[in-house]
């Protein structure tokens, strides 16, 4: 029994839940139905007027007039699935129903059916607005036959209240297709844009590790005469290679759908173990291992960080240490062995940083690069509204310059 009572309790709740969402999941046939049989059943009741055109006196119903009050409300069920069908017996029907005199409340149907042409015909709208206009003219000069005395005015007059009802319809139909063209277009965008970012991203992190585990590499094989250097060598580019793995995955993870449910698991990156889900949100020790990462390929750095970063920095800390980042990986590439500085200066609302080389080392490295990673520090820093400039300094070498406000969100 007491089941029982907690099931009757649960009924009404589960109705109310679950009957939007059976509604919305039907055929639009079963969702226009209601307004037909709306005007059907309203068409019986004594005081229900409807439209009467010119001045024929109403006659009571009868046998031919209940067929044609179907005929005029039950098609609107069909108005958007076949929205041509639907005006052709709506119109047929309204067109008896006046010419006979019945003037039945059913008659509403027809403004209904004409928007519905308008808004949901997908072709031949300008071809169905012709044949309803030719269709028309036959049915007004029977007017003008049958009652003699009504102004033609009347009849223009109700011609021209149904091109609006079917002007309204084309308006809504083309305010829905540049709604879904808009949507389109953002959709289109965010895609390109994601795709953007994760290639910065993936360029920012494989980039630089590999890039120094390649100079590593070479430096080591001119190391074979020298052991300790060589293992020392030969260490730094298994732990480069440790740190692009657990890179990447932390990539992969935040690509994963499930990033950010607290579903985050353990992952051995080879000695370094690294929860998937942890902040990663650069800091000054990390700008430390990185510019202990480079001087462990072989780049000299000197490295000066002043004041405190301010809380909370948002997106900041991350974008200056992609700087410095993508600016030592450059240095690795095209002045390898040049004297590099790095200065970076936490205010109270902005991070200012500074990387430059003297551009007098071996050169080593590819003679020139793509310009998507300074391209893409450009685009990050415009981002947070800041200042980004790189380029050859007056005595030699090239400087990258950056101006990143602090607080803005992530």
């Amino acid at each position: 029994m007491a089941s029982l009572r907690r099931a009757r309790d649960r009924w009404p709740a589960l109705v109310r839940r679950r009957a939007p969402q059976w509604w919305h999941r039907s055929d639009v046939t079963v969702r226009d139905l209601p307004l037909g049989l709306l005007l059907l059943a309203v068409s019986f009741l004594p005081d229900a007027h409807g439209t009467q055109i010119g001045g024929l006196p109403t006659r009571p119903l009868d046998a031919l007039a209940l067929l044609l009050i179907a005929l005029q409300s039950l098609p609107l069920a069909v108005r958007r699935r076949w929205p041509a069908v639907c005006l052709a017996l709506v119109s047929a029907g309204f067109a008896v129903d006046q010419l006979r005199g019945y003037h039945s409340f059913a008659g509403t149907a027809l403004p209904i059916a004409l928007l519905s042409v308008g808004a949901h015909l997908e072709r031949h709208r300008r071809t169905a607005a012709l044949v309803f206009t030719l269709a028309y003219v036959p049915v007004a000069v029977a007017f003008a036959r049958l009652d003699p005395g009504e102004p033609p005015s009347e009849l223009v007059t109700f011609y021209l209240a149904m091109v609006l009802a079917w002007g309204l319809g084309a308006w809504l139909r083309s305010t829905r297709v540049a709604d879904a063209e808009h949507r389109l277009r953002i959709a289109e965008d965010t895609r390109t844009a994601e795709r953007t970012r994760i290639a910065r991203e993936l360029h920012d992190v494989v980039t630089h590790h590999v890039t120094a585990m390649v100079v590593q590499a070479e430096a080591a094989r001119y190391l074979t005469a020298s052991p300790d250097r060589l293992d020392q060598s030969l260490t730094a580019v298994t732990d480069t290679g440790r740190r692009a793995i657990a890179d990447l995955r932390h990539l992969l993870d935040l690509l994963n759908p499930d990033h950010g449910t607290g579903h985050g698991t353990d992952r051995n990156t080879g000695g370094a173990v690294e929860r998937a889900t942890e902040p990663r949100a650069p800091s000054g020790g990390r700008l430390r291992t990185l510019v202990e990462q480079t001087r462990l390929a072989g780049q000299p750095v000197e490295f000066t960080e002043e004041g405190t970063p301010a809380e909370p920095a948002g997106s900041a800390e991350l974008v200056a240490y992609r700087v410095v980042q993508e600016s030592l990986t450059n240095a690795l590439k095209y002045a390898h062995g040049s004297s590099t500085s790095v200065r970076v200066r936490h205010a109270e609302r902005e991070i200012t940083v500074e990387v430059g080389t003297d551009g007098s080392g071996s050169g080593a490295g590819s003679p020139g690069g793509s310009g998507r990673g300074l391209a893409g520090l450009r685009e990050r820093v415009d981002v947070l509204g800041g200042d980004f400039s790189a380029g050859p300094r007056p005595g030699g070498g090239f400087v990258v310059r950056a101006r990143i406000p602090a607080g803005s969100p992530s």
